[in-house]
């Protein structure tokens, strides 16, 4: 079968060349049509192998199965050559293609001068008896492109300010988080603002309706998907912003040791997507009456929250430190962003479709991780529309790739390197996030042959940090 494979490399380095096919098959013609190689990124070779190679590998092979072939009638390792080469004739010229091929396509592209981040696509290929093999072989380069002018770029950056509101919004919530909940003594029904502490179990309504012979009757697959939920020690706010209104109304004036029935329809916009649009049966019990009592903003406030904070200015200033240094990141971020923009607009040039398949492998792979980690199945992820998916990353894809291209293309004319200092920070940067040592982490990335691209990410993010500079 004709066999074309990505490369396994990103945009953040300089791919190192293709090793050669792996599975060298014949064709009449080379790939094209609208999912074909760029034309500008598109390489082609001949690639002839001698016919003393071609026969010297056909010897050695021979020679290799005659020790391990298992023939009926012949000893092992005492098969007669000829019946080897009879019976075997179809293995040695796919192990002969699969040896030399590979080895004669990477020898002709570093004659060449090329350096190719794709797979090669073969074709052509012809292996005659006592012949030379010859073959095609298409593939991929990195484009050639001259940088215009980078340098005279110019982005806005907004004056970074933190408004008192802001402040005291970050306080309030820091307040709530430190709230105390008083049990109420009064002989009363809780009233809006105040908390119920209550256990509740909560049946799907289609699992409460019906008799019991028709519950019984139920597939049993459906049996376990109504499963009642429960929970102990919930709080309620009653009346509360954050309450569903139809729960809350059912427990206002509600007293400790009560038991309360009632449905509750969940809107079809419901913020949990397992609730929303669905009614569920609750028998609520009541176990205490509560308020919610605020600690007041002083000194000890401040302590309380971090042996860090001397005062409450301290909190204060620290608060607005915080604030201000999210911002700055924030805007530093759209900023870099409408750089990127404006230095893609400068520079027209093509992409290999290998980098930006990969591109959007891993762009893919970032999303299902994060449904995954969101509660999305595997058998609902198999069922997405992938080609459609892929369609749809295509344009973040080229542009990620072409922009990483150029900010290595600017890191080399701007001799911007990473030094060993910093290159040993981020794997000991990496290894806290793993939670490993240092040294596990550089071991696995070698081995993964990701060091370099790492180093070359480094230097792309330092180019882009040369541009911000630049740009005031």
């Amino acid at each position: 079968m004709n066999v074309e494979k990505k490369t396994t490399e990103t945009p953040e380095t300089q791919p190192e060349p293709a090793q050669g096919p792996a599975n060298p098959v014949e064709a009449s013609e080379p790939p094209d049509g609208p999912d074909g190689m760029d034309e500008a990124c598109r390489r082609e070779i001949s690639v002839e192998i001698p016919a003393d190679v071609v026969s010297k590998q056909q010897t050695a092979l021979l020679q290799e199965y005659a020790k391990r072939a298992r023939v009926p009638g012949f000893r092992k390792g005492k098969v007669p050559a000829s019946v080897v080469r009879n019976r075997f004739a179809g293995e040695i010229n796919s192990d002969v293609m699969e040896s030399l091929v590979p080895q004669y396509f990477r020898e002709a592209v570093i004659k060449a001068g090329h350096r190719p981040v794709s797979q090669p696509f073969i074709y052509d290929l012809h292996a005659e008896p006592g012949q030379p093999i010859t073959f095609k072989a298409v593939f991929e380069v990195m484009p050639e492109f001259q940088l215009g002018k980078y340098q005279d770029i110019k982005v806005q950056k907004p004056d970074i300010k933190v408004a008192d509101e802001e402040v005291e919004s970050e306080l309030n919530r820091l307040r709530e988080r430190q709230a105390s909940f008083d049990p109420i003594d009064e002989d009363r029904g809780a009233q809006d603002g105040e908390f119920v502490q209550v256990s509740f179990e909560a049946i799907p309504q289609a699992a409460g309706e019906g008799t019991k012979s028709e519950e019984s009757s139920s597939p049993a697959g459906q049996a376990s998907a109504v499963q009642p939920v429960k929970m102990d020690e919930v709080m309620v706010e009653i009346g509360g912003a954050n309450t569903i209104a139809e729960f809350s109304q059912h427990l206002r004036g509600a007293k400790p040791g009560d038991e309360h029935k009632f449905d509750v329809t969940y809107p079809q916009d419901f913020h949990d997507a397992r609730l929303a649009g669905k009614v569920f049966s609750y028998t609520v019990k009541v176990n205490a009456l509560k308020k919610k009592t605020l600690p007041e903003l002083n000194d000890d406030f401040a302590k309380e929250l971090s042996q860090e904070f001397e005062s409450f200015d301290d909190l204060k200033r620290r608060i607005r430190e915080s604030i201000d240094a999210g911002k700055r990141q924030s805007a530093e971020h759209e900023a870099k962003e409408q750089l990127i923009e404006k230095l893609l607009e400068k520079q027209e040039f093509s992409v290999p479709r290998a980098l930006v398949e990969r591109q959007i492998d891993l762009r893919l792979e970032r999303g299902l991780r994060a449904l995954a980690a969101q509660g999305m199945r595997t058998e609902d992820m198999r069922r997405m529309d992938f080609r459609r998916l892929r369609a749809g990353q295509r344009q973040a894809a080229v542009k990620e790739v072409k922009s990483s291209l150029l900010l290595e293309k600017i890191a080399q004319a701007e001799n911007i390197q990473v030094s060993d200092e910093e290159f040993d920070q981020e794997i000991v940067s990496l290894a806290q996030q793993m939670q490993q040592t240092p040294e596990q982490v550089r071991q696995r990335l070698s081995e993964e042959g990701a060091l370099e691209r790492i180093r070359g990410r480094m230097r792309s993010e330092k180019a882009l940090n040369f541009l911000y500079d630049k740009s005031e």
